[in-house]
């Protein structure tokens, strides 16, 4: 009864402060922080979390648990999330004097703006980068030995999940190419290219978006992960919704629902084959449990195996790139809790990482210290970049970065601690499209500059 009335009493505090740094809550108008709070938290962790504590989760990996007191312990953990994670961001929103509600609403009715369309050097920057991104797709499919997709549409479904472990983890290319230029340009450059296509009319546009949308579909399908593709088409929606081609209401909102249940529910079918309808349906296994229990369930095995079983990494799981400096070898605090409780799987090849809310790669390393200040650095890092992006010029660009960061940001909050430390692909892809913004704006200014200063002499 008392986990109850602290799950309550928690979640209406986090509502509150959610709905102040966001701007809305209001599924009609998602944003950054809103799908945070319903996809990362809400959904994904606090449910299975109360489900934990009180006992009644029925959930495989809990059952891995040693040692009981880790069920309030976890539960206390994500609850304490639930309410430093908004109550960061309402600190950074307060000092930056940001009015969420105020701003939030004029981007969404602030038109976009046709940034290059004049300029044909842009398009052929654009056009050069799209080709690179789609001979990276080529590229990634030709270095996979057995494309998981490739295997389902010949019939080939026996050996479906350890072709889908093996895709991911003994890639025989650069990995570097497959995760920046084919994972995650492509899709990018997608919606670019659709923004651009509805802004300006351009034919141009219009045919370089379509062999782009193409192979983005077929990099997030490729190797038959359930949730790349359910992202991409999110990220489809906000794109419309924030170019003003889509109003949500209650019925799209529905629709939009039973439609990616279906997919959900057809995916699991044709890829993990349904024996026993019962527990396909069961709030504890099958898709329910996967969305519910699947994500927060690891971190309650780092709480119960680190500094038990295990002793503390003090940074090992960071970044190679921080750590390299000290001679540490890099290891991640995921890939150790699947060898812990899940060994067999490891033998056989069809086990991962166990991924999982942020907090739990942070108390694996610094323990306990780790999730109180890796909670405050988390929130800091988010809201901040949720103010620039707003306060932004709102071009095709910047628009679609901001829409790219409101999807990956809540999908790495319950991936891990490291990627907000230190994340490659997002530090190469704000950087290159800021680059050649930045690079095209100064050479318009010395071309202005120099043309102005040649017709004074004229005269």
């Amino acid at each position: 009864m008392l986990a109850i009335i602290v799950w309550v009493a928690v979640l209406t505090i986090s509502v509150i402060l959610f709905r102040n740094v966001s701007g809305s809550l209001s599924l009609l108008k998602p944003n950054l922080n809103s799908l945070i709070f319903y996809y990362s938290l809400f959904v994904s962790c606090y449910i299975g979390s109360l489900l934990i504590a009180l006992d009644i989760d029925h959930y495989y990996m809990i059952n891995k648990l040693d040692h009981e007191v880790y069920r309030y312990i976890g539960f206390g953990a994500v609850s304490f999330v639930m309410i430093m994670l908004p109550l960061s961001m309402f600190i950074v929103s307060k000092l930056a004097g940001f009015d969420a509600k105020k701003e939030f609403n004029h981007y969404l009715k602030k038109p976009v703006e046709n940034t290059f369309t004049e300029k044909n050097e842009f398009y052929l920057i654009f056009l050069g980068l799209s080709l690179i991104s789609m001979l990276a797709v080529a590229y990634t499919l030709l270095k996979t030995s057995q494309v998981p997709l490739f295997a389902l549409l010949k019939g080939n479904l026996s050996d479906l999940g350890m072709l889908r472990i093996d895709a991911a983890r003994n890639f025989h290319g650069h990995v570097l190419i497959r995760n920046i230029f084919a994972i995650a340009l492509t899709p990018l450059l997608s919606l670019i290219a659709y923004v651009y296509t509805v802004k300006t009319r351009q034919l141009k546009w219009g045919l370089l978006f379509l062999p782009l949308f193409a192979c983005a579909v077929l990099i997030s399908v490729y190797d038959l992960s359930k949730s790349p593709i359910i992202f991409y088409i999110i990220m489809f929606i906000f794109v419309q919704l924030y170019v003003g081609k889509l109003v949500l209401n209650r019925r799209r909102i529905n629709l939009y629902v039973i439609s990616g249940a279906t997919l959900i529910i057809l995916m699991y079918v044709f890829i993990q084959g349904v024996n026993d309808l019962g527990s396909f349906l069961s709030y504890s296994s099958g898709p329910i449990g996967r969305l519910i229990l699947a994500q927060i369930a690891p971190t309650f095995l780092h709480l119960n195996i680190f500094g038990e079983s295990i002793p503390f990494l003090h940074g090992s799981s960071l970044p190679s790139i921080l750590i390299g400096w000290f001679d540490i070898e890099q290891v991640r605090s995921a890939r150790l809790v699947m060898a812990n409780a899940f060994p067999n799987r490891i033998e056989d090849g069809t086990g991962g990482v166990l991924n999982t809310l942020f907090i739990a790669e942070a108390y694996a390393n610094f323990g306990y210290l780790g999730i109180l200040f890796g909670t405050i650095y988390v929130g800091v890092l988010i809201q901040i970049l949720y103010i620039v992006f707003i306060r932004l010029p709102k071009n095709p660009v910047f628009l679609c970065l901001f829409i790219y960061f409101s999807i990956n940001i809540p999908r790495t909050l319950v991936g891990g601690f490291a990627d907000f430390l230190f994340n490659p692909i997002w530090i190469f892809i704000t950087c290159l499209f800021a680059g050649i913004l930045l690079f095209i704006r100064i050479r318009l200014d010395l071309f202005s500059f120099f043309f102005k200063k040649k017709a004074r002499n004229e005269a």
